[in-house]
């Protein structure tokens, strides 16, 4: 366990490398912690790997060091359980064709099928390890170890909404279109981001996710 100051209005706590299944327990438990019973001063509880940010309003606490202290002693009195207790999301995806571009090129790196990434990909079970980068993106680990691709040398400039992609050891869903650099493997008709609903974003940090292989039929009839 680490704090470390962000300016003077947040403090990050690393609870552990964000691949074990235990600190993703932790991350979760000290979220519901912090935001069951709110310390003085706090605005915000921001989840990530295996890191939790305390935003807080410097004036309405009792000083950097005593806000450490409480947030010390909440981890010391939590009861962890497994890292599973997130909600479980089924995203349908199409695979290849004009939805994922870049699939032949992991499968070719892989040394597999496109058959064989797309059965490795839709039967690995994920971890929402974080969402950033644009809203309700999710960053989802660990992806089996044969389909780890790095990020294309020139991202793209559009990449469709509900595209499925691979960087590195994890793979993502892009919500909105933007730009981007992960390699294209699908796409999925579900929302990620519905900004009229009390919770935009359809996945948080602890939920769990499969993907699901779906037809270019069955992507064009999805309402």
């Amino acid at each position: 366990m680490r704090f470390a100051p962000l300016g003077d209005t947040a403090v990050s706590i690393e609870l552990g490398p964000a691949s074990e299944a235990g600190t993703l327990a932790r991350v979760q438990a000290l979220v519901r912690a912090l935001e069951q019973a709110p310390l003085a001063g706090v605005v915000d509880v921001v989840a990530a790997y295996g890191t939790v940010t305390v935003v807080y309003d410097l004036p309405k606490t009792q000083g950097y060091a005593a806000l450490c202290a409480e947030i010390e002693k909440r981890l010391v009195r939590l009861q962890v359980g497994a890292a599973g207790a997130g909600r479980w999301h089924t995203i349908p995806v199409c695979y290849g064709g004009e939805y994922g571009p870049d699939l032949s090129a992991v499968a070719v790196r892989a040394g597999l099928s496109t058959e064989a990434v797309v059965a490795l990909h839709s039967e690995t079970d994920y971890h929402v390890l974080a969402v950033g980068f644009a809203p309700g993106f999710p960053y989802l680990g660990v992806l089996p170890e044969r389909l780890h691709t790095p990020r294309l040398a020139t991202p793209r400039v559009r990449v469709p909404a509900g595209s499925v992609g691979i960087g590195g050891m994890q793979t993502g869903v892009y919500p909105l279109v933007t730009p981007g650099g992960w390699n294209l493997i699908g796409r999925t008709p579900l929302a990620l981001f519905r900004p009229a609903e009390r919770e935009p974003a359809l996945l948080r940090v602890g939920d769990r996710v499969r993907f699901k292989a779906i037809t270019a039929e069955e992507l064009a009839a999805w309402k």
